[in-house]
């Protein structure tokens, strides 16, 4: 209970200063990069405080995502041999980590778009991108609309539901997470039909 109370203390700064925004951003890059902690923990009630800047915390919350799974995916791409043994040991597994890599030769923009979408650590995609050096534009465009899915998915909740949000999503958030993922991957098999 004490690190959800400590989440809770932290937003309760951060909703009326200055660098809100800095914040978030801030939040959202190290959330993806190293902080295993879901960000919606700090977003969600933002985002129901600030109300008048709803679209742009979701942006900037896009943002910083975006500039850590660029690091994600510098790291995997160019020291992959340095510290891939120790990345693989402190997210996954290394047979965990052979199914990535070879789901993101075979199948990449799925696959990062589904893992962006999923609740699993994102890192493995990131890395996996980058070790099997998969197309960098093609990274760069799933993860924008995965993570735009689940930043401005939770703002659009917010803005319709309200203050009802964020109960709203501690109740609906398996079934939507299921039935995205559905989607993807229906979307995912379609496009391996052509």
């Amino acid at each position: 209970m004490g690190i959800l109370n400590s989440i809770e203390q932290t937003t309760k700064r951060a909703i009326n200063s200055k660098h809100m925004l800095k914040g978030i951003t801030l939040a959202s890059f190290l959330e993806s990069i190293i902080v295993p902690i879901p960000l919606e923990a700090i977003l969600v009630p933002l985002l129901q405080a600030r109300r008048e800047k709803i679209w742009l915390i979701a942006l900037m919350t896009t943002l910083g995502c975006m500039v850590g799974a660029l690091v994600g995916y510098a790291l995997g791409y160019y020291l992959f041999d340095l510290i891939g043994d120790w990345v693989i040991q402190t997210f996954s597994s290394p047979e965990q980590f052979e199914q990535v890599s070879s789901k993101m030769e075979n199948q990449g923009f799925w696959f990062v778009l589904t893992l962006g979408i999923v609740p699993v650590p994102f890192q493995i995609a990131m890395l996996a991108a980058g070790a099997t050096k998969y197309s960098l534009i093609g990274f760069i465009v799933a993860t924008t609309i995965a993570r735009s899915i689940r930043y401005f998915g939770l703002a659009l909740v917010v803005y319709f539901a309200g203050n009802q949000a964020e109960s709203l999503i501690r109740k609906y958030k398996t079934k939507a997470i299921i039935a995205l993922s559905i989607l993807v991957l229906l979307l995912w098999w379609m496009s391996s039909l052509l």
